[in-house]
């Protein structure tokens, strides 16, 4: 709150005005507030008694309050542009540390694996074990290029993102519908990991390949480094499918160019969950319904957000610049 007076040249006039910070909170703000605070919540209830539970929920409650606080301050600080953008790109920290918060989670909600369930539906649906088949097929060589491909899951939302931010130097429509839709498709694959934890083709089916995975230089490498997360239980659905798939659908809405550059490497990604032996077949399969439904909610919610700016605009019209005939 603040006050000011000021001198008029027929008299002494004191006026006091209040001026009220006003909070606005954005669509991908709330899934970040409600997901981060559902998992803190869970940390503290039923999971409380899991190893790194307490630890984990103030990690959880400390990204639910993010949106809160960088909010508050864009709106009493109107031009730092630092906070702004790091308020608009709040969902990659989000996206990117919540993941290894996930274990005591699923220790508590859903302690058992259920790997033997998805190895049984591969083999009811394609009558084979797509990981254990393409081990055998690619050369390692190709092996290299498509682990290279696998490691763009960090990269191209974030280069989409950038792409789209800077195009209308600050937040657009299409921007927050992409933000949206990224927000949404966490939560859910998150929520997902939670309900059916598996650690994928590369563990539980060990035996059925020939030796660690190979490549000419760097598979070796980017393979051992897959395998530190603290959290591994994350296969299905395929996050790294979905998150590919949908970034190809914004990128072909709102920026065709970056759309083809990004094709390629994001076939080369989604066929890199199988031959790196990260997934099965059905994670694949389960992914695309996913996206669908999170695309489809992203645009409503777009919608009915652009909807409710107009009416607030017209609402906003003053009485007196109402011209009447």
């Amino acid at each position: 709150m603040s006050s000011w007076s000021f001198q008029r040249s027929r008299g002494i006039e004191v006026v006091h005005r209040e001026r009220e910070v006003q909070v606005r909170l954005n669509t991908v703000d709330l899934i970040c507030l409600v997901s981060c605070s559902l998992g803190a919540l869970v940390c503290v209830g039923p999971a409380r008694w899991a190893p790194g539970a307490l630890h984990n929920a103030a990690l959880f409650a400390f990204m639910a309050v993010g949106p809160l606080v960088l909010r508050t301050l864009e709106a009493m600080y109107p031009g730092r542009r630092g906070i702004t953008v790091l308020a608009d790109f709040w969902l990659l920290p989000v996206a990117v540390l919540t993941h290894s918060w996930l274990s005591p989670i699923v220790d508590a909600l859903n302690p058992l694996l259920k790997d033997a369930q998805l190895v049984a539906a591969d083999q009811r649906l394609f009558g084979f074990q797509a990981a254990v088949e393409l081990a055998r097929l690619v050369p390692p060589w190709l092996n290299d290029i498509l682990m290279v491909c696998y490691y763009g899951h960090f990269v191209w939302p974030l280069v989409l993102g950038i792409a789209l931010y800077r195009r209308s130097r600050g937040p657009s429509s299409d921007f927050e519908e992409c933000l949206t839709g990224m927000g949404l498709l966490f939560f859910l694959t998150y929520a997902a990991y939670a309900m059916v934890p598996a650690v994928g083709p590369r563990y539980f089916l060990i035996g059925s390949f020939d030796g660690p995975l190979k490549g000419a230089v760097l598979t070796p490498l980017l393979d051992s480094v897959m395998r530190t997360p603290l959290y591994a239980r994350d296969c299905f659905p395929s996050g790294h499918t979905g998150t590919t798939l949908l970034v190809l659908f914004y990128a072909w809405r709102f920026a065709r160019r970056l759309f083809w550059v990004m094709l390629l490497p994001g076939i080369g990604l989604i066929i890199a969950t199988l031959a790196g032996r990260f997934h099965y077949a059905t994670d694949l399969v389960a992914a695309v319904p996913l996206v669908m439904v999170v695309a489809g909610l992203a645009l409503g919610l777009s919608r009915a957000a652009r909807q409710r700016e107009v009416v607030k605009g017209a609402r906003s019209v003053p009485v007196d610049a109402i011209v009447r005939p």
